[in-house]
């Protein structure tokens, strides 16, 4: 994911929580709301109560390579905010690829 596809604004990040709709299950909560920009923006968070800086920071850069695998896939002119949950440190990589996979998929799919 590179840098101008990141979401940083904090009033951006929160509008499109409060706003957008979401779709979730165990390891993620994926916010997305239309933007005008022409590009897809990706935002990540996650709490700092899941582990210790290093344990966040793995999980996070974790997350960065599988949304840069299934990049094509998200829908264009969106924003995206991905929580993460607790539950990616017990599941693992694998389960974590699938599951934001599948979100990825309910959200194509979903009707407008």
């Amino acid at each position: 994911m590179k840098r101008n596809e990141m979401i940083k604004d904090k009033h951006t990040f929160n509008s499109v929580i409060r706003t957008g709709k979401f779709v979730k299950d165990e390891n993620y909560v994926i916010y997305y709301l239309p933007n005008d920009n022409l590009k897809t923006m990706f935002g990540i968070a996650i709490k700092s109560s899941i582990g210790k800086a290093v344990v966040r920071n793995k999980l996070k850069r974790q997350t960065r390579f599988i949304i840069d695998k299934y990049k094509n896939q998200f829908k264009n002119n969106y924003n995206y905010i991905i929580m993460i949950r607790e539950k990616c440190l017990i599941n693992g990589f694998n389960s974590m690829d699938k599951s934001l996979n599948t979100l990825i998929e309910r959200i194509k799919y979903e009707k407008k």
